[in-house]
């Protein structure tokens, strides 16, 4: 794979002093602390903007198109307003999920705003009830050209809105029922520790020794997050069924005909194109998970790979620790040698203390970029240990906040909002611009052999791990409307799917059938993870675009990401001429993985 910003043809990088140690964010953008006498303020003001906003605009929306107007922009200034508390309250206890108060404030601050939001509830409400014929009507005023794709967005929930009423109570019921378990699971979560050699340590320091050369070390911590998520599995049990009947019931009270069905409409992308996805990587396991598989485990000198064996480092090269300064100068030239401007914005992140990068006790685990809001500035999560997945993980994070920048400067706070079927492209286009910059410097074919088969299995964690995610959570849903499913049936489920993704190389013991109540999308957002294959297929094949026809590549790139949520996935695709609604597009990305295989089968043995 060759790449367009080879070193030789990068921009000059301007100097940039980073610190060698992980940084900490700063939160003071938002509100300089959890005392700060404007975060009550604000929600205060919020409240009596709310009361005012329904006075003026209730019963009167549908007036006229330029009477909309003016509504949806005081919308969009309270409901920013209400995103800069919610935002805040949510980072602070990211940074500190073991901290009472901080789960307190996210609390107290939910309950604020569901309160407050019965006033503003008619709003979306009132919009989807104006009949078809006279809404055409008003959508031809001028002053609502810049709303159409968001109108039309928010109306194409119109068949599954329910009664105010209903609307209403299931709004109040959240802050006591979804959003409660979802506090308890991040809160459990971020409390857990392990038992090895003697210490108590993080769970999430475990699963990074899944990744030490040595397989003890990596059997050790296996067995021992195991050990862990089994004496939790009841509780992590509880959580998973009442979430999945949660969703069932509403899923029931506004007809949707499938569990992913809700999620499919929120991404602005049809059920079929989903299950087109779904069928082609699921055709696709046996030339790309087993055949890869199938090499490592030759590559370790084993017949058969444990899971613990999966993201094992591979021989030959050894892969030292890269301070936080040498992990994010790789990134940012990466950045810079696209495009100057998206470089810039990189800089910005490096500088600003808006990235939380240390690996600290309490933290949430896993990574994020959190857009916040236009006026201030996204923000970034992750735990940096020095390891090659660390430099990839922040140039995928660095590519959301890139997206969200470009997108909340150019639609503003309601319309920058990008759905899950795009919301992967820029994270997943920074990291092969790092891997393709990494490839472009490799001193030997051992260290090239290392970089590729790393982006494989990076590419087969996103497209074949992910979907394998998503089709857990199809059986677990479809299985959880026949009644309560035990632990141990969750376990099954989640070792069939494995079995099948990944591969005949594999063994699984029944150790690992515990691994599926650790995963947080499952949680958070019930079939949000096919959107990563969703956009590394689609990254794949714009990154093909861009190897051959780099010249005036970036601009209409960035004119991607800047459109935000104000235009579908098949719109903003034609400028490359691509289209998801394919079925043979699919391919395109997945022939991408297959061909990096292809090469590691034709090097020559080590």
């Amino acid at each position: 794979m060759t790449s367009p910003t080879s070193p030789e043809n990068a921009h000059a990088l301007p100097p940039l002093a980073l610190p060698e140690a992980p940084p900490r964010w700063d939160l003071s953008d938002l509100y300089p602390s959890r005392q700060d006498p404007a975060l009550v303020a604000d929600l205060d003001k919020a409240a009596t903007q709310a009361r005012a906003f329904k006075a003026r605009w209730q019963g009167k929306l549908g007036e006229s198109g330029a009477g909309l107007a003016s509504a949806l922009e005081a919308y969009e200034k309270l409901d920013e307003l209400l995103s800069r508390a919610a935002t805040y309250s949510y980072l602070q206890f990211a940074e500190a999920s073991t901290d009472p108060a901080a789960g307190r404030l996210l609390q107290d601050v939910r309950e604020k705003i569901t309160a407050l939001s019965a006033d503003l509830l008619f709003f979306s409400l009132e919009i989807n009830r104006i009949e078809d014929a006279p809404f055409e009507v008003l959508l031809a005023d001028q002053a609502l050209a810049g709303w159409a794709t968001y109108l039309r967005d928010m109306r194409s929930h119109r068949p599954h809105q329910l009664s105010d009423e209903l609307e209403q109570a299931l709004m109040d019921m959240d802050v006591t029922g979804r959003s409660a378990w979802v506090r308890l699971f991040d809160e459990t979560m971020a409390a857990l520790t392990v038992e090895l050699n003697g210490q108590t340590r993080p769970l999430d320091e475990a699963f990074t020794l899944m990744m030490d050369p040595d397989r003890t070390v990596r059997a050790k911590a296996a067995k021992a997050i195991s050990a862990t998520l089994g004496r939790n599995n009841h509780l992590l049990a509880s959580i998973t069924n009442t979430l999945a009947k949660d969703k069932a019931t509403r899923d029931k009270m506004r007809s949707f005909s499938r569990p992913v069905s809700a999620r499919n409409l929120a991404n602005r992308v049809e059920d079929e194109v989903v299950d087109a996805l779904d069928s082609a990587v699921e055709a696709a396991f046996p030339r790309l998970s087993h055949r890869y598989y199938s090499l490592k485990a030759g590559w370790l000198g084993l017949d058969r790979l444990e899971h613990w064996d999966r993201n094992a480092p591979l021989p030959g090269v050894e892969a030292r620790p890269l301070s936080w300064g040498e992990g994010a100068s790789i990134v940012r030239q990466a950045y810079h040698g696209f495009d100057p401007e998206m470089g810039a914005l990189a800089d910005r992140f490096l500088t600003n203390s808006w990235i939380d990068a240390a690996p600290v006790p309490g933290k949430a685990s896993g990574a994020f970029a959190h857009p916040a809001v236009p006026s201030v500035h996204p923000y970034i999560l992750m735990s940096y240990r020095g390891q090659p997945r660390d430099v990839m993980t922040l140039a995928h994070e660095m590519g959301h906040g890139i997206h969200q920048v470009l997108a909340g400067q150019a639609q503003g706070h309601l319309r920058s909002s990008t759905p899950l079927t795009l919301a992967e492209t820029a994270s997943v286009f920074g990291e092969m611009l790092t891997f393709c910059s990494l490839l472009g410097q490799a001193p030997t074919l051992a260290h090239r052999r290392h970089l590729i088969a790393s982006k494989v299995e990076d590419m087969l964690n996103t497209v074949v791990r992910q979907m394998a995610f998503y089709q857990f959570e199809s059986k677990v849903h479809a299985e959880r409307t026949k009644g309560e499913i035990p632990a141990a049936r969750l376990g099954e489920i989640w070792r069939d799917v494995q079995q099948r993704s990944l591969g005949p190389a594999f063994n699984f013991t029944p150790d690992y059938d515990q691994y599926w109540s650790y995963i947080p999308h499952f949680i958070h957002s019930p079939f949000y993870v096919y959107a990563y294959a969703f956009g590394d297929c689609l990254v794949n094949a714009l990154y093909g675009v861009y190897s051959s026809q780099p010249d005036g590549f970036a601009p209409r790139y960035k004119a991607l990401l800047s459109a935000g949520g104000s235009k579908r996935h098949h719109e903003l695709l034609a400028p490359f001429g691509l289209d998801a609604r394919d079925p043979a597009f699919w391919n395109i990305g997945l022939d991408v993985i297959s061909g990096l295989i292809d090469e590691l089968e034709a090097m020559p043995a080590a």
